[in-house]
């Protein structure tokens, strides 16, 4: 086992990266931006080590100034969290060459499910679900004409080292093919470096379902079962649940064992979360691989007891995988709500500043992951999530009723948040029945606009 692990990244996947350390009696350091100086998670940390300014590009995405912390530090390990370095396969490189530790897949691994293109080859090698659409990249404008006519219009063009939304295009018929390839691209290597795109089926409604994923790096990968993130708002995840609501045994167990072969064909190692769209069949359709920790990974410890950090690092030093496929079980229910400094009724505008007040709820089944606390002021130059508060309870429906009290109790000021929204988001029909899309969101804030 480790002895020293530096943690490059910061907020609450910071403090929850110390603390699941902490439990395995492992020293952590963690690195800082001169706007993080007075970051609360640093003082749980047994050493900090400030790599730069403001900005992310001069700090936490500096990959050379990491690895002389970690150096400095004598660190064994390195931990990227989520975000900034987290997905980067140079990084994972680098960190080889210079003989420490990441705590993730190889950078082989890394490449290989990280490219959707590459991976959705490897997916259908392995016996999970893909749209249909062109097998690479686009080289050649009559394909993709071609392909799209095949599988029927809308489709979707889509980078093939994106995410978040960027380097996508719905195109609902011919005339606007081209535009939207050429465009993605455009957006993919401003956003990327890379501006190969794909062509995909489109599906106009669907829910949003994910696998989550450990694997020994040996070949061998297990599954802890789905989360369902269908509420979300262009393309930004603002509600998660375990298990997924309202879906066939049966075929989640089919899609779920698919998604742990591929991890194993991959000989990936730690945490990945293969995620899905599901149409309203519940047919599945892989959509990417997420090489790293999700911010919605307390949802499933919730309900299978399972530390998903601590795994990652029992695999990254070599040790075996803590349970089998057999020992994992699905316990109750869980719901996560991401608690974001923004303003929903000001287009989501972000809130920097201090906290003044900030008390967060407590009791049964009641976990708050957050790095904030009064007197902590938000600086301008990162995500706008301050924190995620948790549930969990036997059933949906307590889980919800639960839910709901606690984000009652949850006290956050003076800037605004998006506490109230997910208030209203859970009394919605829509989310109350689970008979939703991932564009009800969208179109229920549109309706009160």
């Amino acid at each position: 086992m480790f002895d020293r692990i530096l943690i490059a990244n910061r907020g609450e996947i910071a403090l929850r990266v110390i603390r699941a350390c902490r439990e395995l009696g492992i020293s952590t350091v963690c690195v800082h931006s001169t706007a993080d100086a007075d970051g609360p998670w640093l003082e749980w940390a047994d050493e900090s080590i400030c790599i730069g300014p403001g900005p992310a590009a001069d700090s936490y995405l500096r990959i050379d100034r990491i690895i002389s912390a970690a150096e400095c530090a004598k660190a064994d390990a390195i931990h990227p969290g989520y975000g900034f370095l987290a997905e980067n396969a140079e990084f994972a490189t680098v960190c080889r060459d210079c003989e420490i530790a990441f705590i993730g897949p190889s950078p082989e691994a890394m490449a290989l499910l990280g490219d959707k293109v590459s991976c959705k080859r490897m997916a259908r090698k392995a016996g999970t679900p893909v749209f249909p659409g062109t097998e690479g990249e686009i080289d050649d404008p009559e394909e993709a004409r071609q392909v799209a006519e095949e599988v029927g219009y809308p489709v979707i063009v889509k980078a093939s080292a994106g995410g978040g939304g960027r380097g996508m295009r719905v195109v609902e018929n011919e005339a606007g093919l081209m535009d939207a390839i050429e465009s993605a691209a455009q957006e993919a290597s401003a956003a990327f470096g890379n501006g190969s795109v794909y062509i995909e089926k489109y599906l106009a409604k669907a829910r949003h379902f994910e696998v989550q994923t450990i694997g020994d790096g040996q070949g061998g990968a297990v599954h802890l079962f789905e989360r369902d993130c269908t509420s979300q708002r262009r393309h930004q995840k603002l509600i998660e649940e375990a298990p997924a609501p309202n879906v066939d045994r049966a075929k989640r167990d089919l899609v779920c064992e698919s998604a742990a072969r591929l991890i194993g064909a991959a000989n990936y190692g730690g945490a990945a979360t293969v995620e899905f769209l599901m149409d309203e069949h519940q047919d599945f359709y892989m959509l990417e691989v997420n090489t790293r920790v999700q911010v919605e990974h307390p949802v499933t410890e919730m309900i299978t007891g399972i530390d998903i950090v601590q795994e990652q690092i029992r695999v990254a030093a070599g040790e075996p995988l803590s349970v089998s496929q057999d020992q994992i079980k699905v316990n109750g229910h869980a719901i996560e709500c991401r608690i974001n400094a923004e303003d929903p009724d000001r287009n989501f505008m972000p809130q920097a500043g201090l906290i003044e007040t900030f008390d967060p709820p407590g009791g049964l089944g009641v976990r708050v992951d957050s790095h904030a606390r009064a007197g902590y002021r938000i600086p301008p130059n990162y995500d706008s999530m301050i924190g995620k508060l948790i549930v969990h309870a036997p059933t949906r429906d307590q889980a919800i009723a639960r839910m709901q009290e606690a984000l009652r109790q949850f006290r956050i000021g003076p800037m605004k948040t998006t506490i109230g929204l997910h208030r209203r988001m859970l009394d919605r029909p829509e989310f109350k029945t689970a008979n939703f899309d991932i564009k009800w969101v969208e179109n229920w804030l549109a309706e009160q606009a």
